[in-house]
């Protein structure tokens, strides 16, 4: 099973557009938040009508899923808090969203939503304390736009910026993967990574570049494989390893993720 994972598109039409001519070398499209950006000069309206279409598209081709990020947040539920009211109409196109769990294989993906304030935290933690007592036995992958703190995949470059309920969580359940975005800088800057391990769980960020193709991890599970693209260049890394040591020199591009 192959994986296509992006984050923080941030309303890059070329993005996007690069996105569905790849689709179909991949079981499973991953876009892990921040599909729309709050400071752009196109209205949000007119944005999420934009990125429907696309995701439409998106999914006449393969299986995708979206979690929400802080750039996603269009309005407010009954507890005042924000959420992505337009990203649960996602679904009707066969996209798994927000709450969402989706199974493919051996792997239990758990789709988790940005949590804007108490209410929506507390939700979110009682939703994988549920998630975590149905898994039977899958490989569980948790998609979270924020990466978690105390980890080479939230650092800035001067310090970590992750989300630290994350990083409790996953020491708690220690799922196979987790799948963020966020900050942006962290696969670019010394002492930041694209990869890294917390306990047995791999934490994955592809960062953020500007234009097309998007910064982007590809991951063969049948391989054990991931490996990751950006203008930095290409890197891999063993799954089956327990070092989080990527490889950049004598790497073959497999065929498939020739653009």
């Amino acid at each position: 099973m192959r994986c296509l994972i992006i984050s923080d598109i941030h309303y890059s039409l070329a993005q996007y557009d690069w996105i569905l001519r790849v689709a179909k070398n991949y079981d499973l499209v991953v876009l892990a938040g921040d599909l729309l950006d709050v400071s752009a000069i196109a209205d949000i309206g007119a944005q999420i009508i934009v990125i429907n279409k696309y995701v439409e598209k998106l999914t006449e081709i393969t299986n995708v899923i979206v979690c929400s990020g802080n750039h996603d947040l269009d309005s407010c539920d009954a507890d005042g808090e924000k959420v992505p009211g337009w990203l649960i109409d996602l679904k009707r196109f066969g996209a798994k969203c927000d709450g969402e769990a989706f199974i493919l294989e051996n792997y239990y993906f758990s789709v988790c939503p940005w949590w804007d304030g108490p209410k929506t935290r507390e939700k979110f933690f009682n939703w994988m304390l549920s998630e975590s007592r149905i898994i039977n036995g899958r490989k569980w992958v948790w998609i979270h736009h924020a990466p978690p703190k105390l980890s080479s995949v939230s650092w800035s470059g001067k310090k970590s910026m992750g989300d630290s309920d994350l990083y409790n969580l996953i020491e708690s359940y220690q799922p196979f993967a987790v799948i963020s975005g966020h900050i942006h800088q962290s696969p670019f800057v010394k002492d930041g990574a694209w990869v890294d391990k917390i306990g047995k769980s791999w934490c994955f960020n592809a960062g953020r570049q500007i234009g097309a193709p998007p910064a982007f991890i590809a991951i063969d599970l049948d391989a054990d494989q991931a490996f990751w693209l950006s203008g930095m260049g290409f890197q891999s890394i063993d799954l089956a390893s327990i070092s989080n040591q990527t490889c950049s020199e004598g790497i073959v591009k497999p065929q498939w993720m020739i653009l």
